[in-house]
C-alpha cells in the first residue's frame, strides 16, 4: 500500500557538481531527504517495471537513507531495486551496475572525499542510465522540483534487511541484495592481465593499499590479496566504518601523510596507492616519487595499450580544465584527441559515449575510463600495476621516463578551505572584471599571452557551460587557474591551480614547490586572496 504524505520545501536542496552535499545534522531534519529523493522520482519518467541501483559509501546515516529510497522507489514504481550488501557499492561500482543491469538509473548516498561520522558530511547523487552523473538539465528539474514539492509517496513496508544476501518484496517491486564486489571483480578482469599481476607478486614486488576505512576496503581485499595474490596486510584500514575511523577519507599528500612517509622511507613498498571515501580518487606514490593526478593521467594514456582491455589503442583523452597539460603532450604525440572539460565527471560522459575518448582524469586524484561511467580510484591503481607489470620498471623509472620523452608539468593546488562565500565571490568578481586588461601585460619574466573565464561547448550535445573558472595562460605555457569548489559542504573552497611547462630534462629534478615559486607568488597578489580571504597561506597543498 501507498501512503502519500504533504510536505513544504526547503530552501537550499540544489545539487553541486556530485549531488547535494550537506552535514548530517541538516540531512537528518525530518522530510529532508524525503524531500530530495522524492523530487528525484518526480522527475523521471517511464521508470514502471524499471530497475534502479541502490548504494553507498558507508558513511554515517548511509543505512536509515537507504531504507527511505528503497521505499520511495517502490511507490514510484520501480520493478527491481538493486541494493549492495550492507548498503555498501562504491561509486564506480554502482556505475558498472547501472550498465550492466541496463537499469533506469541509479541513488548513490556518499560525499565522496567529506569527512564522515555524526558531525560530518552526507550527500545523495542520482545516476542516469549509462552509469554517469545526472547532467545539468536533469538537476536542474530536480533542483525546481525542490522548491515546489508539496508530497511524499512511500510504499508501506518495513526495513529491507540490508545485511542479507537475497530478495525481499517491497509492495510491486523486487528489492535484491546483492554482493557489492562480484560484478567490479568480473568487470577488471576483463580489462587487466590478472595473470601477470598475480607474478609480479609472486616476485617479491610489495604494495601497501590504504582504504582509509571507506568503501574500497571490501574490493582491495577481494582483488588485490584474494584474486591477485597480494600479501595479506597489503591493505591496511580494509573495513568500511560509519565515520572513516576518524580519518578525512581524501587520498592527498596531508591527509594520507603516513603513507606518504612510508614511501619515501628507507623501507619503503614498491608501490604506494590510496582511495577515498566513495572509491572513485585513487593517490599513487611510487618508491620515493609521488605522482601528481595530472601526471598519472598522462602516463596511463600512453601505456594503457599495455593492458588487454586498451590493447587496441585508446581513442582520445580528455581532462578538465584545471588539470596540468601533460596529457595534452602525450595525445598530441599519438595523434588521437584532446579535450579539455569543465570540472565535474558528468562533462565526460558525451565524450565516452560517444566513443570520442576512451581515458579521462582531473588532477583531484580521479581518473577513469569508458569501462564505467564515474571515475575509478582502484582501477586507476590496478591499470598502474599492470603496467609495472609488463615493463618492469618501477614507478620512478616510468615517470622520469615519460618527463624525458614528453616534458614535464610542474604543478600544484593550493586550497583555501571553508572562506567565507562573500570575500571569495568578491575575489571572483575581481578576477573576471580584471581580464579585459590582463592580455600583454607582463608580471616579470612572465607575460599574460590570453585571460578568461572559460566556458565549454559539449562537440556531442551542443550545450554550453560558461563561467567555469578564471585562466590566465603566459607565452611560456605555464597557467593559474582560479575556481571555487563545489564540493564542500561550508563556505566556499577557493581552488588556485599552479601549472608550468619545463622541456628541458635537466630542470627535471626541481622541488615542485621551488620549481613554481615565482607563479605561487604572483596567485596570491594578483587575487588579493589575503585581503579578500583573510588568509595568508593555503589550508591545503597538493
Amino acid at each position: 500500500m501507498i501512503n502519500t504524505v504533504s510536505t513544504t520545501p526547503f530552501e537550499g536542496q540544489k545539487p553541486g557538481t556530485s549531488g547535494l552535499r550537506k552535514k548530517v545534522s541538516v540531512f537528518q531534519q525530518p522530510r529532508y531527504v524525503d524531500n530530495f529523493v522524492q523530487s528525484i522520482m518526480d522527475c523521471l519518467d517511464g521508470t514502471e517495471g524499471a530497475t534502479l541501483v541502490v548504494g553507498g559509501d558507508g558513511r554515517f546515516f548511509n543505512r536509515e537513507a537507504i531504507q527511505i529510497v528503497i521505499r520511495m522507489a517502490a511507490a514510484k514504481g520501480f520493478g527491481r531495486i538493486v541494493v549492495g550488501r550492507g548498503g555498501i557499492l562504491s561509486t564506480p561500482a554502482a556505475s558498472n551496475l547501472i550498465r550492466k543491469l541496463k537499469a533506469f538509473g541509479g541513488i548513490v548516498l556518499s560525499a565522496s572525499h567529506n569527512p564522515g561520522g555524526p558531525e560530518g558530511d552526507f550527500g545523495i547523487k542520482y545516476n542516469v542510465g549509462n552509469g554517469g552523473p545526472a547532467p545539468e538539465k536533469v538537476t536542474d528539474a530536480i533542483y525546481a522540483r525542490t522548491q515546489t514539492v508539496d508530497r511524499l509517496a512511500y510504499e508501506d513496508a518495513p526495513d529491507v534487511d540490508l545485511d542479507r544476501i537475497g530478495e525481499t518484496q517491497v509492495g510491486g517491486a523486487t528489492v535484491a541484495v546483492i554482493d557489492p564486489v562480484a560484478d567490479y571483480q568480473a568487470l577488471m578482469e576483463t580489462l587487466f592481465d590478472f595473470d601477470r599481476i598475480r607474478a609480479l607478486f609472486a616476485s617479491g614486488f610489495r604494495m601497501r593499499f590504504d582504504a582509509m576505512s571507506a568503501v574500497t576496503g571490501p574490493y582491495a581485499k577481494a582483488i588485490l590479496e584474494g584474486a591477485l595474490g597480494a600479501p595479506a596486510g597489503t591493505v591496511v584500514n580494509g573495513t568500511p566504518l560509519p565515520d572513516f575511523g576518524g580519518h578525512h577519507p581524501d587520498p592527498n599528500l596531508v591527509h594520507a601523510k603516513e603513507l606518504y612517509d612510508l614511501a619515501m622511507s628507507a623501507d619503503a613498498p614498491d608501490l604506494c596507492a590510496a582511495s577515498d571515501g566513495d572509491g572513485d580518487r585513487n593517490l599513487i606514490i611510487g618508491k620515493g616519487l609521488s605522482v601528481t593526478p595530472s601526471d598519472s593521467l598522462a602516463v596511463l594514456a600512453a601505456n594503457a595499450h599495455l593492458a588487454k582491455g586498451y590493447a587496441q589503442g585508446i581513442s582520445g583523452v580528455a581532462r578538465s580544465m584545471p588539470t596540468s597539460a601533460a596529457a595534452d603532450r602525450v595525445a598530441a604525440a599519438k595523434g588521437i584527441n584532446i579535450f579539455e572539460t569543465p570540472t565535474g565527471w558528468k562533462f565526460f560522459g558525451n565524450l565516452l559515449d560517444a566513443g570520442l575518448v576512451t581515458i579521462c582524469g582531473e588532477e583531484s586524484a580521479g581518473t577513469g575510463s569508458n569501462h564505467v561511467r564515474e571515475k575509478d580510484g582502484l582501477w586507476a591503481v590496478l591499470l598502474w600495476l599492470d603496467i609495472l607489470a609488463a615493463r618492469r620498471e618501477s614507478v620512478a623509472q616510468i615517470v622520469r621516463e615519460h618527463w624525458a620523452t614528453y616534458g614535464r608539468n610542474y604543478y600544484s593546488r593550493h586550497d583555501y578551505e571553508e572562506v567565507a562565500s562573500e570575500g571569495a565571490n568578491a575575489l571572483m568578481a575581481g578576477l573576471r572584471g580584471a581580464l579585459p586588461a590582463l592580455k600583454g601585460k607582463r608580471f616579470g619574466a612572465l607575460e599574460v599571452a590570453n585571460a578568461d573565464d572559460f566556458a565549454y561547448h559539449d562537440p556531442v550535445d551542443g550545450s554550453d557551460s560558461k563561467n567555469q573558472g578564471v585562466r590566465i595562460l603566459f607565452a611560456d605555457g605555464s597557467r593559474l587557474i582560479y575556481r571555487l569548489s563545489g564540493t564542500g559542504t561550508a563556505g566556499a573552497t577557493l581552488r588556485v591551480y599552479i601549472d608550468r611547462y619545463v622541456a628541458d630534462p635537466a630542470q627535471h629534478g626541481l622541488d615542485t614547490q621551488d620549481a613554481l615559486a615565482d607563479l605561487i607568488a604572483l596567485s596570491r597578489d594578483l587575487a588579493g586572496i589575503a585581503r579578500h580571504t583573510g588568509r595568508t597561506e593555503p589550508s591545503v597543498i597538493t
